[in-house]
């Protein structure tokens, strides 16, 4: 049995900081395991066939839930990465961090050093802004992130139609205000996708001390007693930790792990015919997404992205890209969107994500022709679910129970964001461009009940699952995690990525799971 100081299991986002950070010291043994392979694809680099990666790419595999009530019967289908880098390999690259008011509601829920004074500065530290060295923003960190250059003509009119839809300019999403319309920063650099493994792993793959094991998937946990001391490999190989097993996984591999493991709601795993280690219920529980419910226009005339991929036009963009790192290839697709508060609360409930062209379905065909789609995104949901094991075989489908749209306020916000973008659209700097509203058919909207059933009917993932291994502190009988991010009840143990948030983040998850991941590492070195 190897030894090693601390193991990582799960070698994205997360896992790639933690590997950074842990390896610094020479005198650790710091082991990452990862179930896919190297980040090396060309479609994984260039930032505009991110969509190729995340619907068709050999680097993607998906968890497929139960028929969900909220969503008419349709399942929820969540892509995760099996890659090197994660999530930052295969997303849209957009980066927004939540607002102020997210992380000061995770400390007034017990969760002691989670404010935003508090996380603000690990943002800065990790952050390499092209442009921006403030209060808000830092210039010296690994992140590299990046203003979007040469926006598509159809990202540019969204943001002028949403000013002339009341809703303010915002050149900044992660400043002192969230809302407002504006162009996304990404991370991405000199043209290229910039992830997480490209900023933290590359730089210290070479160190002795690191091990990176690709290809190889984690069964489960090793315990003596209420101690976790290492890992048992599908291949039946074990690795042990003198220190520490760390959990990067995401926020379904998590909670399935730990069950697999014996940590968990102990009547559900005897049932499975699974040792219990630890009973602890919160394990799975607390599942939350955010879900878009889409809105989209055909264009009059042909200024989408429609067949840029094929052909000569294809051709022509990738003798750009290669000559120069720019052009179309060169952009996340995702340029512009907004923030905006639909309920009058004065915190933005809605999130906008625009794409100048149709999108399609897992459960729906694409329109046909030249259209633009905006799509609000409610931020703080409030209907939880749940991820279990649905058997003790490792290869056996979670039983994956999102309840999307359970909670009936969560419908009422994605309901008042389909009706703002259908008003967005509307306005002069769209309108001119616009030959028909495509999605939802005319009209709908003076029909309070066919637009929700309506929402009901293409609400889908924008991929940002989160909380189910959740922080807290030890009076919360659900938390899993206390706030250093130590399985609660256990020893050796820590879990490091989007299953601990305790409610999500008010937009894209990304860059606030780096941040946890250096928050994780401070920790464990602190306990040396």
């Amino acid at each position: 049995m190897a030894d090693y100081d601390y193991i990582i299991v799960g070698g994205g986002s997360s896992g790639c900081v933690l590997a950074n950070r842990l390896s610094a010291d020479p005198s650790n043994r710091v082991l990452l395991i990862e179930w896919g392979g190297w980040d090396k694809s060309w479609f994984i680099r260039a930032p505009a066939t991110f969509f190729r990666v995340i619907e068709k790419g050999t680097d993607v595999f998906h968890y497929t839930s139960k028929g969900d009530e909220g969503l008419s019967g349709r399942p929820t289908i969540v892509p995760q990465a099996k890659v090197i880098g994660g999530g930052s390999s295969i997303n849209g690259m957009v980066y927004i961090r939540g607002q102020a008011a997210d992380y000061d509601h995770w400390r007034q829920l017990g969760c002691t050093g989670w404010s935003y004074e508090d996380v603000l500065p690990v943002f800065r530290d990790l952050e390499n802004h092209e442009c921006l060295s403030n209060a808000f923003h830092g210039a010296s960190g690994e992140l590299h992130v990046s203003r979007g250059r040469d926006a598509h003509f159809l990202a540019r009119a969204f943001v002028r139609a949403g000013q002339e839809a009341g809703i303010p300019y915002n050149d900044d999403f992660n400043g002192s205000d969230q809302q407002g319309v504006g162009f996304f920063h990404t991370t991405t650099y000199k043209g290229e996708r910039w992830s997480s493994a490209r900023a933290f792993l590359e730089p210290a793959r070479a160190r002795s001390n690191l091990t990176i094991m690709t290809s190889h998937r984690v069964d489960r946990i090793l315990t003596e007693g209420r101690r976790a001391v290492g890992v048992l490999l599908a291949n039946g190989k074990s690795v042990r930790a003198r220190r520490e097993v760390v959990l990067t996984a995401g926020a379904i591999a998590t909670p399935i792990l730990l069950q697999r493991s014996g940590i968990g709601n102990g009547q559900e795993l005897r049932k499975l015919g699974i040792d219990v280690v630890h009973d602890l219920p919160g394990v799975g529980e607390n599942y939350q997404d955010h879900l878009e419910s889409t809105v989209q226009f055909e264009l009059k005339q042909p200024l989408s992205i429609l067949g840029q991929d094929k052909g000569l036009a294809a051709l022509k963009h990738l003798a750009r890209y290669l000559t120069t790192r720019s052009g179309l290839m060169a952009s996340n697709i995702i340029e512009s969107g907004g923030f905006v508060d639909t309920a009058g609360t004065g915190l933005p409930d809605i999130q906008f994500h625009v794409l100048p062209t149709f999108i399609g379905f897992v459960d729906r065909d694409q329109e046909p022709g030249h259209g633009i789609a905006i799509g609000p995104t409610f931020l703080r949901p409030r209907s939880r679910g749940q991820v279990k094991l649905s058997s003790a075989d490792a290869d056996a489908a979670p039983d994956f129970r999102p309840n999307s749209l359970s909670d009936p306020e969560d419908l009422e916000t994605l309901v008042r964001g389909t009706e703002l973008a259908i008003r967005i659209g509307d306005q002069p700097s769209l309108r001119k461009l616009v030959k028909r509203r495509a999605l939802p058919k005319p009209g709908i909207e003076s029909d309070p009940a066919a637009l929700r059933d309506y929402v009901r009917s293409v609400a889908k993932t924008v991929y940002h699952p989160a909380g189910t291994a959740k922080m807290g502190p030890d009076s919360d009988p659900m938390a899993v995690v206390d706030p250093e991010l130590r399985v609660h009840g256990m020893e050796g143990l820590r879990i490091s990525d989007c299953s601990v948030m305790p409610t999500l983040v008010s937009g894209n998850t990304n860059a606030p799971v780096m941040m946890i991941a250096d928050r994780a590492a401070s920790f464990m070195l602190a306990e040396r």
